[in-house]
């Protein structure tokens, strides 16, 4: 009995120097970033590295402010400092006016440097036309300056050379380079365009569902490098690199990553001379997602990730999550110094001014009708931000006492295949309902009647291994919560291009001059 109960005394201490040490390397690898870095919508993204701070921007398409811009200090933890522009430009499409829209399109890839004390972002739309340059010596607090000229060049990346002269290079499968006056402002006159690699693809193979695209060049030890992004047939997203000793060429190429899907991005060092490539990868109804993989130099050659596979674990800080960094609840209460919306939100396209507040109701957010839709996606000052995961919720409390006759005003989940849980007034009665678009035609799935001006709303989505389900609940008193309608099964569409977003809406189909009140806000 002796030997027994002592083997068990050296048993026990082993378990505890077990247990202790499998509790150090999970409080290790706890200390560690995890892939992917962003859990939420951040696609097309462009980085630069200036003193020990990077700055990123990314693509938001047809939303109002756009080509948002994000500040880190250590690679990881991101916050929204800043838009380049209010309004893209002014059109019918980017207005939602007179039945036209620019789902999927407005403003794409942008292209962000800095040269010498100021900061510049590029990007293009197939909306307009055009390539837009925007510049600023302050880049946390602009102004911003806009050149805009014609053609559109497509995922061109800007790049300022050492001798003084400025670049586009752009094109998709036949990459072509073309020189821009010093001030950016316009294509150099007397310049011609080049082609300087005229199948980019090929490192990837011959037979292809997507064609070399998302160019980043840069430029490291005298060397140009150049980073796109293709999709072989059968395959998966990949990434190829090209390189070259003039930024003419000739080039030469290989894939430099082939795992998971994880493409398209480029370059950043660190001040202490570490490398890494910024990626992303596409995940489903979430969006497309940011991840950061090691990058070490091997023969004058960027060889990515551990063994050219993506790693879970970074030696990189650990995240402290998107609140409020990227997403942030809101409880719409403005000091006069304060900006009338934080930066999380952006609009459904350009808002009209005119039909929103966070003054004529202090502490609330005041949506009006100003004319009569016939639907929700073509409905204007949809205010939006982003959904993330692996699973996240977004509630609003609302106050209806002032719709007016054919009124729709709640929470969605906004993109083709949107879902509402919201207030519907038809007939002098309102109603709490739930609208499902799943089949891209909007179904009322259920109708409740309200006979109270206030309401609370709330959706909940699962982004876990791409299951990508959303429900809906509403609630009478803010915590009894009541299912309504039925699951969403979210998707990501083309036409829509973009990762599901939260969104607050009032919009009438008969009579105008209604409003509603959103008191908050909240996001978990």
């Amino acid at each position: 009995m002796k030997q027994i109960r002592t083997f068990g005394k050296w048993q026990s201490i082993f378990c505890l120097m077990v247990f202790t040490a499998l509790s150090s390397v999970s409080v290790a690898q706890n200390n560690k970033a995890q892939n992917p870095v962003i859990f939420a919508d951040v696609p097309d993204l462009s980085m630069i590295r200036v003193g020990d701070t990077y700055y990123m921007s990314s693509t938001t398409m047809h939303m109002s402010p756009g080509i948002p811009i994000m500040k880190s200090k250590d690679l990881i933890n991101w916050k929204l400092v800043g838009y380049c522009y209010d309004k893209l430009d002014d059109t019918d499409e980017l207005n939602l006016n007179n039945g036209k829209s620019t789902y999927g399109r407005g403003s794409w890839a942008s292209s962000i440097r800095h040269h010498r004390g100021t900061f510049y972002v590029s990007t293009f739309s197939g909306t307009t036309g055009k390539t837009y340059v925007y510049s600023t010596k302050d880049i946390e607090k602009g102004p911003w300056k806009v050149s805009s000229f014609r053609p559109s060049y497509h995922d061109h990346s800007l790049f300022f050379d050492d001798d003084g002269k400025v670049y586009m290079l752009y094109g998709a499968g036949k990459l072509s380079l073309v020189e821009l006056n010093e001030d950016v402002s316009g294509i150099k006159p007397g310049t011609t365009e080049q082609v300087v690699i005229a199948n980019a693809t090929a490192p990837s193979g011959n037979s292809i569902m997507l064609p070399a695209e998302g160019s980043q060049l840069f430029k490291v030890n005298g060397k140009y490098y150049l980073f796109n992004i293709s999709w072989p047939r059968g395959g998966m997203r990949t990434v190829i690199v090209h390189r070259a000793d003039k930024i003419t060429g000739p080039y030469e190429g290989r894939v430099a990553l082939q795992d998971m899907g994880v493409a398209q991005g480029g370059l950043i060092d660190m001040p202490d001379g570490t490398w890494y490539s910024y990626l992303f990868r596409d995940y489903g109804s979430v969006g497309r997602i940011p991840y950061m993989v090691p990058a070490k130099w091997v023969e004058g050659w960027p060889v990515l990730g551990e063994n050219g596979k993506v790693p879970q674990t970074l030696d990189l800080p650990a995240s402290k999550g998107l609140i409020p960094g990227i997403v942030a609840s809101d409880e719409f209460k403005r000091k006069k110094s304060e900006p009338a919306l934080p930066l999380v939100w952006q609009w459904n396209h350009n808002p009209d001014n005119r039909l929103w507040s966070v003054k004529e109701r202090p502490g609330y957010l005041r949506l009006k009708t100003g004319r009569t839709d016939t639907s929700f996606l073509l409905a204007r000052n949809t205010l939006t931000q982003r959904t993330f995961g692996p699973e996240c919720t977004g509630s609003t409390v609302l106050d209806v006492s002032n719709m007016k006759d054919g009124d729709i005003a709640g929470l969605a989940l906004l993109q083709k295949r949107y879902g509402i849980v919201g207030v519907k007034s038809e007939n002098g009665i309102k109603s709490v309902v739930m609208i499902s678009a799943q089949t891209e035609k909007p179904v009322e799935i259920a109708r409740i009647p309200l006979k109270r001006q206030k309401v609370y709303l709330k959706t909940e989505c699962d982004f876990r291994d791409r299951k990508d389900v959303a429900k809906f609940s509403y609630s009478l008193d803010g915590n009894t919560w009541i299912p309504i309608g039925e699951p969403l099964k979210m998707a990501y569409t083309l036409p829509h291009f973009m990762g599901y977003r939260f969104g607050l809406f009032n919009y009438a189909t008969k009579d105008v001059g209604g409003h509603v009140d959103f008191d908050w806000f909240r996001v978990k």
